[in-house]
């Protein structure tokens, strides 16, 4: 079974190592990895044509996998990388297998309640609000409804861990519990 390996470590300062590490636990589970940054991209004219690039480059390996194992660790903010959140909608889209992952253990809710600095009021309409009169999800969800959503009616899990700031983005215990459920699903 081939898996794309969705996630913002293609940000990191030592992306290449962090790759290379989920690409090997990947086929130690006896699984098919799948990476950006598996092709190289030609050159290009202009910084839009190269990105151009990347993204049709990363649909074609989307559309070359058979499941996606997708981080959804918040990256930037509250919520996961937007790059990630696409790529994962777009293999739910293909009606792809697909598994999740977030090494931040408070759900989107608690995270945005945190982003605003005070607890969100019930308005007459019974919504939670923001004091920018936004509403709030409450779904215990790590993110998005849509995403979790996505994720579990394809059979997927979503993973939540809980691990230190520092290894927020290098620490694959939630990754390798995604691998071993995708792996056992197989079997």
């Amino acid at each position: 079974m081939k898996v794309y390996l969705a996630g913002p470590e293609v940000f990191l300062p030592n992306a290449r190592e962090q790759l290379d590490k989920k690409i090997a636990l990947t086929r130690a589970a006896g699984l098919i990895p799948i990476s950006p940054g598996d092709l190289a991209i030609p050159q290009k004219p202009t910084r839009h044509e190269f990105g151009l690039a990347v993204s049709e480059i990363d649909e074609h390996l989307m559309n070359s996998a058979d499941a996606i194992i997708a981080n959804l660790t918040p990256f930037r903010g509250i919520a996961a990388d937007t790059g990630t959140v696409y790529e994962l909608g777009f293999m739910c889209g293909r009606g792809k297998i697909a598994y999740a992952y977030s090494n931040v253990g408070a759900d989107h809710y608690a995270r945005t309640v945190a982003y605003y600095g005070v607890e969100p009021v019930r308005s007459a309409d019974g919504r939670l609000r923001g004091p920018d009169g936004l509403s709030l999800e409450d779904f215990d969800m790590i993110d998005n409804l849509m995403l979790d959503g996505g994720v579990e009616r394809r059979g997927g899990v979503m993973v939540r861990c809980d691990v230190p700031e520092a290894e927020r983005y290098t620490n694959t215990e939630a990754f390798e519990e995604c691998l071993t459920l995708l792996a056992n699903r197989r079997s």
